[in-house]
């Protein structure tokens, strides 16, 4: 039988494995290389290499090489290793990092200045991150880098610092979240009373005396600020003598600083005895800061002289009416306030004039301390005086001019403030106070309004001052107030018009801008009304007799009739007031004569006397536009006319 070997040989193959060919690998990619080097300088050069793998054991074969002794090291060095170890302590991959410390660790064993200079330089780029901070203190590595702040290289002097600096700055960071921590917690009383027993607040205020960083100081002291918003936190600190650290924090070149150190201080006005020791000590220190080109700066600081030169702070967030040493109370200011003005500006008056002004005074007083507005501190200590010893009044006066409306309201009330001082109000008067206030006016903040309006009520009581106002246009500003929505404004700028008005001329060009009418309007509103709108319309009427007569039928006991007075007639609600040179240019009607006084020297009126021929008549005279009326209509208008 005969077999098919082809068909057997087939079928072996088949049965047979084939092996796979390789395919060759792509032209593009390089094919594994083992390199076996002998030379330090050829291992230096791969620490460039961008492989993690070489770069790995580049530095691992480096460390082994440095580990031999002081003379690889400074071969090493030689070579430009470390400039390219300290590139790879940043690396991604975490054993290349490694690697590379393990290096810069052998090798700074070297005594070596250079490697010194290397070794902190090395540090200080570490010392940036916080996980390796922690560990290079932990390992003793602030005590060799004080010790190297003597060394003869500048080099290694100045890395040494640096690397100091980034180690504690990062717990300086730490110090700063925690004031601010501490800061909330201080608002609470039991709080503060528990931190006080164990010592706590004593070291806080010791730790900002010491403290050279800003951040520190500024949340430091907005802590105390915070914590001060409570009557017993206030008592608590002037007990740990806060007063002087704020003080001290006044002066720190940092305008974060200062203004919180300013917001701190009128915080703690609120305590008597903290506002003695800022007034005794840090109004100098205030006054330098309204100078500061910065306008943050510059309106903290006046914030907190208008909380120590007035009786009740405006700034108080949680006043206390209690029994204690903080704030006089309110009525006891009242009195020596009344006391005060009463004696300035009555002395000599007597009988019905004397009580009716003095009951109007009262009234005023009762309503400025119900309001708030005490315009000084009646106690022994004046801190007007020390504003002003402090050359503070020039600086005030331009901070009139201020961009923040904060900053000109407060340089207003202090200056307020301070014109209860007679000499301290011609002193600013010298300034030009009154012109200053004429923007004020017109301002479009109903604070700074309120407070201008205030201004000029209390300098307005002097002619030179009025004159000033009214020469610089600041009375027409002032009139417009008086039509304010906001009740304020609208009372300080009556009382402003009142005072004003205190002679013919000023009271004159108050009526002329339409003072008298919208006052008139005023006082026929429930709403609207107010003591001192009722008093600026009588002290306008009194300073022009001839429309008050006109208006009301009747002039008071203390109205003396004078030369230039006339009798218009009785006018209707609404109804314009003409004044004579207007009426002098009307043609002549069959209506009622208008009559006019025009008095004659004493000499003239004993002459008529002595003449008994002419004792039975009245001497009489008639505007020119006028014709004369019989003497029973001038008994029925109850004039005599001398």
């Amino acid at each position: 039988m005969r077999l098919d070997l082809s068909l057997f040989v087939a079928r072996c193959r088949m049965g047979k494995k084939v092996k796979k060919e390789v395919e060759p690998p792509p032209k593009d990619v390089f094919e594994p290389l083992l390199i076996e080097s002998k030379a330090a300088a050829t291992v230096v050069l791969m620490l460039d290499s961008p492989e993690e793998e070489v770069l790995a054991k580049a530095c691992e074969a480096i460390y082994k090489f440095a580990s031999k002794g002081d003379e690889n090291k400074v071969a090493l060095l030689g070579l430009g290793a470390v400039e390219r170890l300290y590139k790879l302590i940043s690396h991604e991959d975490p054993i290349v990092r490694r690697n590379a410390m393990m290096v810069f660790g052998i090798m700074a064993s070297n005594k070596d200045v250079i490697i010194h200079e290397f070794a902190t330089l090395c540090l200080a780029h570490m010392a940036v991150e916080y996980s390796t901070k922690v560990q290079i203190l932990e390992q003793g590595g602030l005590e060799p880098l004080i010790s190297l702040l003597g060394s003869p290289d500048p080099d290694v002097t100045k890395n040494s610092v640096e690397c100091i600096y980034l180690l504690v700055q990062e717990f300086n960071d730490l110090h700063v979240e925690a004031l601010a921590v501490l800061g909330n917690c201080l608002e609470d009383v039991h709080t503060m009373q528990l931190i006080q027993q164990t010592g706590g607040l004593k070291k806080l205020l010791s730790f900002v005396g010491v403290s050279t960083v800003p951040d520190i100081q500024k949340n430091a002291a907005k802590a105390i600020a915070k914590a001060a918003c409570d009557f017993e936190n206030r008592k608590i600190l002037n007990e740990e003598d806060v007063e002087n650290c704020l003080i001290n924090l006044l002066e720190i070149d940092d305008d974060g600083v200062k203004v919180a150190a300013s917001q701190a201080i009128s915080a703690m006005c609120e305590n008597i005895a903290s506002k003695r020791i800022f007034g005794l000590q840090g109004i100098p220190q205030l006054v330098q800061l309204l100078s500061s080109d910065n306008e943050e700066v510059k309106e903290a600081a006046v914030i907190a002289l208008a909380n120590l030169t007035t009786a009740s702070p405006s700034n108080a967030r949680n006043p206390i009416q209690t029994q204690d040493s903080e704030i006089s109370s309110k009525n006891r200011q009242s009195f020596m306030i009344k006391d005060f003005l009463i004696l300035k500006f009555f002395k000599g008056i007597s009988g019905p004039i004397y009580i009716k002004k003095t009951m109007s005074i009262l009234a005023v007083v009762d309503i400025i301390t119900e309001s708030g507005y005490v315009l000084c501190d009646m106690h022994k200590d004046f801190p007007d005086f020390a504003v002003a010893e402090a050359e503070g009044i020039e600086p005030l006066v331009k901070t009139l001019k201020a961009e923040r409306h904060g900053a000109i309201a407060n340089a207003a009330a202090v200056l307020t403030n301070m014109a209860m001082q007679e000499p301290l109000r011609l002193s600013i008067q010298s300034h030009g106070v009154l012109s200053v206030l004429t923007e004020p006016l017109r301002s479009a903040s109903s604070q700074v309004q309120s407070r201008a309006a205030l201004t000029v009520a209390a300098f307005g009581c002097d002619a030179n001052a009025r004159n000033e106002l009214r020469n610089a246009g600041g009375l027409g500003p002032l009139v417009e107030l008086l039509h304010s929505k906001n009740k304020e404004v609208r009372r300080n700028a009556c009382w402003a018009v009142m005072v004003c008005a205190s002679d013919e001329l000023t009271a004159a060009e108050l009526c002329r801008l339409g003072a008298l009418d919208i006052l008139e309007e005023i006082n026929l509103s429930t709403g609207r009304r107010n003591n001192f709108s009722e008093a600026a319309l009588e002290r306008l009427l009194d300073n022009s007799l001839s429309q008050k007569y006109s208006q009301m039928g009747y002039l008071s006991s203390s109205n003396v009739i004078t030369d230039g007075f006339y009798d218009y007639g009785k006018i209707k609600p609404g109804i314009k007031f003409l004044s004579l040179e207007e009426l002098s240019k009307q043609e002549l009607t069959d209506r009622r004569a208008v009559i006019f006084i025009n008095a004659r020297p004493q000499e003239d009126v004993h002459a008529v006397e002595e003449k008994p021929q002419h004792s039975s008549s009245e001497q009489t005279t008639l505007s020119p536009f006028t014709s004369r009326k019989s003497s029973r209509e001038k008994v029925r208008y109850g004039l005599k006319i001398y």
